[in-house]
């Protein structure tokens, strides 16, 4: 069964960074998207950012463009989220999972990870 592991999630004062990675426990099919998505507080789980395996081609949602660059490690099978410019409102618990169609809805992904934690303090 196929596995997503995150890492990464921690405690941050506005204005930081931190750098979520997430590993498959399969090799990850040049068709497929890797996609990060987030619940915060009270909230709807939500799109944050998507890469196309094959190209290297991302989407960010909105309230993180600029501030949060997906990536990719094809041999290891890894996807990266560095976030910078951290604020409150990304609190949040970040999932990253795969999918087969260049897609922002969460329903178009059929593996997910665990989660990990993310939180910023002012």
């Amino acid at each position: 069964q196929g596995r997503l592991e995150e890492s990464g999630g921690g405690s941050v004062q506005t204005g930081g960074s931190l750098r979520l990675s997430c590993t498959a426990n399969w090799r990850i099919y040049s068709s497929s998207v890797m996609g990060w998505f987030r619940q915060r507080p009270g909230k709807e789980r939500e799109f944050v950012a998507l890469i196309r395996w094959h190209s290297g081609t991302t989407l960010y949602s909105n309230s993180v463009k600029g501030r949060f660059t997906i990536s990719k490690y094809n041999a290891e099978n890894t996807v990266y989220l560095q976030m910078n410019s951290l604020k409150t409102e990304d609190t949040a618990v970040y999932y990253c999972a795969k999918g087969s169609q260049y897609d922002s809805d969460q329903r178009a992904y059929n593996v997910w990870g665990q989660g990990t934690q993310v939180t910023v303090a002012s």
